[in-house]
């Protein structure tokens, strides 16, 4: 079992969850919460080392949450008006 704290500051909690449906048939996961950090205790389950999949879970998480937050970030469209 490998455990690692993801903290709050920076990883969404969306994309800790988004990143554990996706690594699901590889190992099996463990949440935590505290105000500093979401806590990820990950066993592997199949053929894949634990390190390898907690390596690629984080790269996941880490890309999900820069989606999430740049497209909270982007500014809605301005609605077209008048005829051209």
């Amino acid at each position: 079992m490998i455990e690692i704290d993801y903290s709050t500051d920076l990883y969404s909690g969306t994309a800790i969850d988004s990143a554990v449906q996706v690594y699901s048939d590889y190992a099996s996961f463990e949440l935590d919460k505290t105000n500093e950090a979401y806590k990820v205790r990950i066993t592997k389950t199949g053929e894949f080392d634990e390190k390898t999949i907690a390596d690629e879970f984080s790269n996941y998480a880490l890309g999900a949450t820069i989606e999430e937050r740049q497209s909270e970030a982007r500014p809605a469209p301005e609605p077209v008006t008048g005829e051209r």
